[in-house]
């Protein structure tokens, strides 16, 4: 066996493609789009790196062409999750055991491999799987998804080079163990970056994962397993299943050998999950690792000294990109009164100028959200607002879900800053915006920290410099990604590590070595060079 003291490659983030018109990678991300629509693919569990097949089959149709089949996923049951709770702990001892640079080496391999030849493919995925526009998919797909691989590569070898001082004749030394056990990833529709991330950090610093991602992104889940596959991940270190969550649940989390959830969702999932597993933590081996983010309520405050159109711009890009359906998306505004009038202006003229449609046509910047529990939710949100007396609809507010599940974005103007939809989660392309007095700035700051449960993303405008250090010690609490005269989306791997704390999650950062540290568990090795032979200490005489 070779020796030798290996360093990965330094990352970089991956470019992300204009897909201007003429443009080789759009004409590519075009055919294969086409092509994926027209097909309809059988979409196996895999469990052991086989493929599972039940014949319970659940259809797999665009957001935005719903009557449109391309696809269907075959549905499993308790015994699938069971048979890959054995398959994972049985690959445990191989791969926990692998030398770190090897496993790091499958997953810079899946990099290159969404970077480069499935760059289309996975691209196209999630346009037709998710109903993103070709830009928000590559930046998340491609671009971020390779990002997350080569990132947590690069940081696993900073935490595995973190080693202890030692004291004359001694040699200490700490080894970073895989947890004992096997992982739960449950992971969401709306990033196929964080969905094939959640997985694939765990498993990458050694430990063994049963990923469960959520029904609506199993199409391009399973073109991110096929990239696993590809990139040569051993059989049973991801299990990827498709069921029911609390028959899933009712496997995993009994299980003594389960030592952690990584997830991505909803608050109150995450509550329940995290409850259940209190009530079964007598049965486990260990305590588990229980890694989330979860909602937010993300806020957009701008001070007088700002600039109205950079306001307007954040809010139209910030709320209304890939429909809002970001748990970074601003959500709530607050504008101040002598900046409202020309902020108004400009946030309606973008609206008025947005194009809504399939993303197979690029000319479109709205396409569809993700499901019709969702659209029924978010025309909730805006039938209440059009029967109170303290909002009111000034753009949008128009919804259809005859051929796709479009929703207009949809801007409410209120009076009242505990207004429903400036503190309840929406997850949809509604933005909902509070006017208040210049003179009001410090307390519009309180207001913006105690109106919502949640503190994941927020974002300041201002000139101002005074104004900008107030904003951010006031709001410390507020937000886990705090954002200056920028949306309160877009953070980027490696240079924005990205979590919530409050109800939006347990804030381990995505993207850093804050994350990876929670799939490790320390040993500490000391080794005395050459032991004592007298029990005898100098102070006995």
């Amino acid at each position: 066996m070779s020796n030798g003291m290996f360093q990965i490659p330094s990352p970089i983030n991956e470019p992300i493609y204009s897909y201007a018109p003429g443009t080789e990678p759009r004409e590519k991300l075009i055919a294969t789009y086409q092509r994926m629509y027209n097909e309809v693919v059988d979409i196996p569990q895999f469990i052991n790196g086989q493929e599972v097949r039940t014949g319970d089959l659940r259809d797999c149709r665009p957001p935005h062409d719903h009557q449109h089949k391309i696809g269907h996923y075959h549905y499993g049951n308790a015994g699938h999750a069971q048979a890959a709770v054995d398959a994972a702990l049985s690959a445990h001892a191989a791969w926990s055991s692998m030398p770190w640079n090897e496993r790091a080496a499958i997953f810079l391999r899946a990099a290159d491999l969404v970077a480069g030849p499935y760059r289309a493919t996975i691209n196209a995925a999630t346009m037709l799987a998710q109903s993103k526009t070709a830009f928000q998919a590559e930046i998340d797909a491609a671009c971020e998804f390779a990002d997350f691989l080569r990132f947590n590569a690069h940081f696993m070898e900073k935490i595995y080079a973190e080693q202890p001082i030692s004291s004359p004749g001694i040699w200490n030394r700490m080894e970073y163990r895989a947890l004992e056990g096997f992982v739960v990833a449950i992971t969401p529709f709306n990033f196929t970056a964080i969905a094939g991330n959640l997985p694939a950090s765990a498993a990458l610093m050694g430990n063994v994962v049963v990923w469960k991602p959520a029904d609506s992104q199993i199409y391009s889940a399973w073109v991110v397993m096929e990239i696993f596959r590809q990139a040569g991940l051993p059989d049973g270190v991801i299990n990827m299943v498709y069921m029911d969550g609390p028959e899933f649940g009712e496997v995993v989390f009994k299980h003594p050998e389960f030592a952690g959830l990584h997830f991505t969702g909803s608050t109150a999932v995450f509550k329940h999950l995290w409850k259940e597993i209190g009530t079964n933590i007598h049965q486990y081996k260990a305590y588990p690792r229980i890694v989330g983010e979860t909602g937010g309520k993300d806020f957009v405050i701008a001070h007088p000294s700002a600039q109205a159109k950079q306001v307007a711009t954040g809010l139209t890009r910030g709320a209304f990109e890939f429909q809002g359906q970001k748990c970074s998306a601003a959500s709530r505004a607050y504008v101040p009164e002598s900046m409202w009038p020309e902020v108004k202006k400009y946030l309606l003229a973008d609206i008025a100028s947005f194009s809504m449609g399939s993303p197979g046509d690029l000319k479109n910047f709205i396409t569809a959200v993700i499901d019709e529990r969702a659209f029924d939710k978010i025309a909730g949100f805006i039938d209440y607002a059009k029967t109170q007396s303290d909002a009111e609809i000034i753009a949008g507010g128009g919804y259809d879900k005859s051929k796709g599940y479009f929703i207009e974005p949809t801007v409410i103007l209120t009076s009242n800053p505990a207004f429903r939809t400036m503190c309840e989660e929406i997850f949809g392309p509604v933005l909902t915006i509070y006017v208040y007095a210049d003179a009001d700035w410090s307390e519009t700051l309180a207001l913006v920290n105690a109106t919502s449960e949640y503190a994941l993303t927020g974002a300041v405008f201002a000139t101002d410099r005074q104004a900008v250090d107030e904003a951010t010690k006031a709001l410390a609490f507020a937000a886990g990604n705090f954002y200056v005269n920028d949306k309160p989306t877009g953070a980027v791997v490696g240079q924005q590590p990205f979590g919530g704390a409050r109800g939006s999650g347990t804030n381990d950062k995505a993207g850093s070595v804050l994350n990876l540290l929670r799939w490790a568990s320390p040993r500490t090795i000391k080794e005395t060079l050459d032991p004592p032979s007298d029990y005898r200490y100098p102070f006995m005489g």
